[in-house]
């Protein structure tokens, strides 16, 4: 069996998806994506591309060690985003050539099902109750939202009580039982994280996402030490090497994104150095549904799981969503909180490959927006 072509497809709303066929009629998926660079990453897979054609595409890591390491330079999002597809879609042919889901061939199930978490938007406290409250009633058992919008560099007592009267709603809505995860998106200088964390922590918050931008990772120990809420990163880290630093540092949960982090074949191994320091694994995924279904074959087979993202009716799928895409919806269906066992073999999920070549022929230029302070400068989004 040769790999014979591989193809790229802009998918709305933000998406890229990669379709590598055989020449004996396999198929695999991938998504490989920058959110806002999508046209930069199909070109790097193009040129990653010239020296798949005519590979076997069961020997994933040998192509996994030559397209990181190949050239002479390395990583960055652009590359290791483009090598994540490529990655997804030979596991998803591999599945398919020996008739078993993908994580039957990373040593078996773990776990039955996979829990999830909704996102909940919203400026104000009373859009944050009923937006949680409509989640709690479809059964699912935790949200991720926002702490702010654009966040001054050191807080103001008004900004800061607005971000707990926030995270105070949500919580009042799901009770004790269920849980919040709170993401500061790297919008928080250090001093203003060290306001926050301590005033979050009474609402006792699963995890607080990315609290320092990543080039500030060095000050992520002192942040560890202020409280005792789990810190969390890493949906802006692509490699292993990357996350030693700030599993030294303490923190409690990785968050690799599999369409970022070199796929299903890097973030296996993230997990397990996270694994090695005590760390849980807690994948980034607001994207598609290819995304998704690598994370789950992930999350079934790592011990260390803690929680899914996923963007089934996240406010970035404008005009498209996640289920537009897979021929039948049921794998990817969410029950009381979670995603059942993915069955199928591969990545466990059928895509409509008509919907997405003509999604296609329109493509897509999605920008994340650029955020100003009041001054006029640049803020962090």
């Amino acid at each position: 069996m040769k790999i014979d072509r591989v193809e790229t497809f802009l998918v709305s709303p933000r998406w890229l998806f990669c379709r590598v066929s055989t020449d004996d009629g396999l198929v695999g998926w991938g998504e490989p994506v920058v959110e806002g660079r999508a046209e930069v990453v199909r070109a790097a897979v193009d040129v990653l591309a010239e020296y798949l054609i005519g590979e076997d595409p069961l020997r994933i890591e040998q192509h996994w060690q030559v397209l990181t390491k190949g050239g002479f330079y390395r990583g960055g999002p652009v590359l290791s985003s483009a090598v994540a597809g490529i990655d997804q879609a030979l596991w998803d042919i591999a599945g398919k050539a020996y008739g078993a889901p993908v994580h039957a061939l990373l040593g078996g199930a773990v776990r039955d099902r996979v829990r999830v978490y909704a996102w909940v938007g919203g400026d104000e406290t009373g859009e944050i109750t009923d937006a949680v409250t409509a989640h709690v009633e479809a059964g699912m058992t935790a949200v991720k939202m926002n702490a702010s919008g654009v966040l001054s560099p050191v807080p103001t007592l008004a900004e800061l009580n607005a971000v707990v009267a926030r995270v105070t709603a949500a919580r009042d809505a799901l009770g004790d039982t269920r849980d919040v995860a709170v993401d500061l998106h790297g919008r928080a200088t250090f001093a203003a994280a060290r306001l926050l964390l301590p005033a979050l922590a009474p609402l006792h918050p699963l995890l607080v996402e990315e609290p320092l931008l990543p080039e500030h990772g060095d000050r992520l120990p002192e942040l560890v030490g202020l409280t005792a809420s789990p810190l969390a990163t890493g949906e802006r880290l692509y490699h292993r090497s990357d996350f030693l630093p700030a599993l030294r540092a303490g923190i409690s949960v990785v968050q690799p994104d599999l369409s970022h982090a070199g796929g299903i074949s890097e973030v296996r191994r993230i997990a397990s150095l996270a694994e090695t320091h005590g760390a849980l694994l807690a994948p980034h995924c607001p994207l598609g549904p290819v995304s998704l279904a690598a994370s789950l074959q992930v999350a079934l087979s790592t011990p260390n799981f803690l929680i899914q993202e996923q963007s089934i009716g996240i406010h970035y799928n404008v005009g498209a969503d996640l289920l537009d895409y897979v021929a039948d919806p049921e794998p990817l269906r969410i029950v009381d909180g979670h995603i059942a066992r993915l069955e199928l073999p591969g990545l466990g999920i059928t895509v409509d490959e008509a919907a997405v070549r003509r999604a296609d022929r329109s493509g897509h230029a999605w920008r994340n927006p650029v955020w100003r302070h009041d001054d006029g400068s640049f803020a962090e989004w």
